[in-house]
């Protein structure tokens, strides 16, 4: 089985397709954690305890673990939520040539499922698409504003880039393992995308502290029912001035959000 069949059992197991996205910012850490050997992975553990039961995947982003510690940390809390049952999608944006990109899907050794960047072109993201068994979220339409700068330029062909990375994507989905990584802020292009590639599930940011639609997300974003919404800060930081009982609120908070897309299921 690969990692979308694993997925779509996750999703009927818990009726959810929230993916909590584990940002674990050691500025934001509760200060009582700050003692422990590897605080990013004590919070972590907190944050999966409490909302493992209505996750889909858990997203950790590399951003906030590139030190020594941080990868010890991650690589716990990887084996943590594999304990739980539950699938880690490695937020890392990776991509290059040669050698490096090789080196790169070593990552996927320990996750279940990646994002990379297609903008080298197929060969920097070949070692990923190899990987049978691991799924590979690309970057396709993403949910930040400068996302425009380069994403939607119109090519000679009338048709902007994003949408020639979809169509790409459909191409190298040879193993059944690739995905669009698609933010919920434009729904508009959602449905489009979806339109255009409706067999690749999609990895949906922007839900939460971004503001994205909730509604396109699920409707456009699942595929035959498997995807990923993601809200990171939205869970995590939902108990931020909560103290020691920091968990319980990005509990409630990943029980809201689930609850919440599942009107649109």
């Amino acid at each position: 089985m690969g990692f979308f069949d694993d997925l779509r059992d996750r999703i009927e197991a818990t009726d959810s397709v929230v993916s909590v996205g584990l940002d674990a910012d050691i500025d934001r850490i509760p200060d009582h954690l700050l003692d422990k050997d590897l605080p990013r992975w004590a919070f972590n553990r907190r944050i999966i305890d409490a909302t493992h039961e209505h996750a889909a995947a858990f997203k950790p982003n590399a951003a906030f673990y590139e030190d020594e510690d941080g990868w010890r940390s991650l690589r716990e809390t990887i084996a943590y939520a594999h304990g739980k049952g539950v699938p880690v999608l490695l937020d890392a944006k990776r991509a290059d040539i040669g050698n490096t990109t090789r080196k790169y899907a070593d990552l996927l050794d320990d996750a279940d499922a990646i994002t990379v960047n297609p903008y080298m072109g197929r060969d920097s993201i070949q070692p990923f698409l190899a990987r049978e068994d691991k799924g590979v979220f690309v970057l396709c339409r993403t949910s930040n504003p400068g996302g425009s700068d380069l994403q939607s330029l119109e090519l000679d062909s009338g048709e902007p880039l994003y949408e020639r990375v979809a169509a790409l994507c459909d191409l190298w989905n040879e193993h059944g393992n690739v995905g669009l990584v698609v933010g919920a802020t434009g729904p508009d292009e959602l449905e489009h995308l979806r339109e255009q590639v409706p067999d690749l599930p999609f990895l949906v940011p922007g839900v939460g502290a971004q503001g994205g639609d909730a509604e396109a997300a699920v409707e456009f974003g699942l595929a035959d029912g498997v995807g990923l919404v993601n809200s990171s800060r939205g869970i995590i930081f939902a108990g931020e001035d909560d103290g020691e009982d920091f968990d319980k609120a990005a509990g409630q908070a990943a029980k809201r959000l689930k609850k919440r897309l599942n009107q649109y299921r």
